[in-house]
């Protein structure tokens, strides 16, 4: 659903050295598979991944997303159903590499519950449904004995907060009964825009290591390109498509760069902790789907919070 996540900028977590090859300003490595760019001094970065591949990929996601939500909303539940399985699958994966492993049936049909009571029935129903679904997990757990119960516990607590519930969170935006197809897409652009800023200004600025014992290659040049990126896109939507006023825009996008940042430096120890790289193969030139959706995971109850007491 993004373009280049601001985790390659510092969050991914792949091999920092650099290749020769390109032209001033970008093209392919010699190999063929990964595209390179240039610092202003012509000294050659490696992005890490198939830059153009990449960014069709979360264009063509991205389509996908906008065409669903503005001739019928309800659409959206789909997609955000579909996100929780495969997540699911992923994490399941990544999860069993360290013997611990989820209640996969409670998990997949709460999960969608909670997709179609958080658009349908608000916060009240979100939460009941989640509730719920923790509960099932559990019992279904005791069938497997004392052997590893509170890893597995632990295991499936987690992921039923961070993929279907914070997924709902997303259904609480564009359920709302003004505007709320637009506070999605404002949610996703502000969202994006964190990634690109710092992105690009990750890999052309980048000297100042931000966390280098989480994500060695996160820098604060790429944080700072987040933070305008974000405030510039906050203020333009907010303006724009919310009929709201720029300062909101710009409290939005502090919010979001925040919680994006935050959501790379979660993902990055997830997968260190586990012993992973990359969680899947879902999108071409990404990897799996739960690397491409780590900051937009954390950003999307910040949104829903910013924007519902703000405007």
């Amino acid at each position: 659903m993004t373009l280049p996540s601001s985790s390659d900028s510092g969050g991914d977590d792949r091999s920092p050295e650099h290749r020769p090859g390109g032209g001033p300003r970008g093209g392919p490595d010699p190999d063929g598979q990964r595209f390179v760019l240039h610092k202003p001094g012509g000294e050659p970065v490696r992005t890490g991944r198939n830059l153009p591949v990449a960014i069709a990929s979360g264009c063509a996601l991205g389509a996908l997303v906008f065409f669903s939500i503005f001739p019928l909303p309800q659409l959206f539940t789909i997609i955000t159903s579909l996100g929780v399985l495969i997540g699911l699958r992923e994490v399941n994966r990544a999860f069993a590499g360290k013997g611990m492993g989820l209640a996969l049936v409670p998990l997949a049909v709460g999960g969608v519950a909670m997709q179609v009571a958080a658009y349908f029935g608000g916060t009240d129903w979100l939460v009941g449904t989640t509730a719920l679904t923790a509960i099932v997990a559990l019992v279904w757990r005791l069938r497997g004995g004392t052997e590893g119960f509170v890893a597995d516990v632990a295991a499936n607590l987690f992921t039923l907060v961070y993929l279907p519930f914070l997924f709902g969170t997303w259904l609480l935006l564009i359920s709302h009964p003004e505007d709320g197809q637009y506070r999605l897409v404002t949610f996703i652009v502000v969202t994006i825009s964190s990634d690109i800023g710092g992105y690009f200004a990750g890999i052309l600025l980048g000297r100042h290591k931000m966390a280098p014992v989480i994500s060695p290659n996160k820098t604060w040049e790429g944080f700072g390109g987040s933070v305008v990126g974000c405030a510039v896109a906050g203020a333009l939507c907010v303006t724009l498509m919310l009929d709201g006023p720029w300062w909101v825009g710009v409290v939005l996008g502090l919010a979001v760069v925040l919680a994006a940042t935050v959501g790379d430096l979660i993902e990055s120890l997830f997968k260190r902790d586990l012993g992973v790289k990359d969680m899947g193969r879902f999108m071409p030139g990404h990897g799996g789907l739960m690397d491409r959706l780590d900051s937009l995971l954390i950003a999307g109850p910040v949104t829903w919070m910013v924007l519902s007491l703000l405007l």
